[in-house]
């Protein structure tokens, strides 16, 4: 069924590509990238976005199986890393040509299992190594382990050697991230060793290109959250064009007298007689409860108009009472970086999660020129 939802999420596909482009004005020309469009591609439209951009980029990253899944339903045949497989689900990643992140002993042990099982030859992994971010990846401990298993078949090949930094976009952190890559450079050193070839290696996120780009630029970098316009710094954020647009309009206006309240909980109580406007976009389509009660806003015909009372499941009323508007205009739930960082500031947290909060169920549209 064609969604018809009055709530949109535009995705300006030629500010996609004006972002990539100033990321890659930071690398070498020989640098490889992957694109990471993990969480429905930040809350876009991972299908989109990686058919937007499958002829200027190297790889794609998910996070789990299901969503690399859908990018080959989607028609992408790019090479794509799942970032966060299971045992459970490795026969899939195979059936769909998917390349896993192997972290640990026991699931290198799997793969190479179900490789032998299904008469693989030179199946490509990648194996990622902790160096401080402490969640997922093998330690230098396991190097040895990990030679014996690989170097004794024929069924996989190491494409690459990876690591995640902690503190990328934190140059407080400087000190930590150096020990970081250093870590990182002696793990991959003494891996490609053992092995009787070169795979390539990564490290840097979108704050760590920006950031560490001399220091550890290696073979390929892991673009994110800035090719939707975030530098993680306003500096940066400022040369980065916004991807993401959220509008909804006004369904209805009410007159809302001195002593009523609005909405559940009655949480607002009139001191006085105003005017809310009440717009089909709620907690249920990633508009935190958080910003409720006059802390988040969002902007019609120009003008603030703050969130009255609670976020209710599928609505937010807002005050209108200094706003020309009607039934029908257009609302703007956000517009630009500077205003997803402000809402997620006002709710105590970052434009990551804002972003990935937009439900499903808000209609996507797509802005290319």
């Amino acid at each position: 069924m064609e969604n018809s939802h009055v709530t949109v999420l535009e995705i300006d596909l030629n500010a996609v590509k004006i972002n990539l482009n100033y990321f890659k004005s930071k690398l070498y020309k020989k640098t490889k990238i992957v694109v990471v469009v993990k969480a429905f591609g930040y809350g876009s439209d991972a299908v989109e976005i990686a058919k937007f951009l499958e002829n200027s980029v190297d790889y794609f990253a998910v996070a789990y199986l299901n969503e690399g899944v859908t990018l080959r339903k989607g028609g992408i045949k790019t090479p794509i890393l799942v970032l966060h497989p299971q045992k459970c689900n490795l026969e899939k990643i195979i059936e769909h040509r998917l390349e896993p992140n192997i972290y640990s002993v026991n699931l290198l042990k799997r793969f190479i299992e179900i490789s032998r099982i299904l008469k693989l030859e030179n199946y490509p992994i990648h194996l990622k190594f902790n160096t401080g971010l402490n969640r997922l990846g093998f330690t230098k401990n396991d190097i040895s382990e990990i030679s014996s298993l690989i170097n004794n078949q024929n069924e996989i090949i190491v494409k690459s050697i990876f690591s995640h930094i902690a503190a990328s976009e934190d140059l407080n952190e400087r000190v930590f991230t150096l020990q970081q890559i250093n870590i990182f450079n002696s793990i991959s050193k003494e891996v490609i060793n053992l092995l009787n070839y070169t795979p390539f290696k990564h490290m840097l996120n979108t704050s760590g290109v920006l950031n560490y780009a001399t220091e550890a630029q290696f073979d390929m970098v892991r673009l994110g959250i800035g090719l939707y316009g975030f530098g993680n710094d306003e500096k940066h954020t400022k040369k980065l064009k916004s991807v993401l647009t959220l509008t909804s309009i006004i369904s209805q206006i009410q007159t809302i007298r001195k002593g009523e309240t609005v909405g559940y909980n009655r949480a607002y109580k009139a001191t006085t007689t105003i005017k809310t406007a009440t717009i089909p976009i709620g907690h249920a389509d990633g508009i935190s409860r958080k910003l409720g009660n006059s802390v988040g806003y969002v902007y019609i015909n120009n003008k603030k108009a703050v969130i009255v009372g609670n976020v209710c499941m599928d609505m937010i009323m807002v005050d209108v009472t200094n706003i020309v508007c009607n039934e029908g205009d257009e609302v703007i739930i956000y517009k630009n970086q500077q205003h997803i960082e402000a809402l997620a500031k006002a709710s105590n947290t970052i434009p990551y999660e804002l972003l990935t909060a937009i439900s499903q169920r808000v209609r996507r549209v797509l802005k290319s020129c």
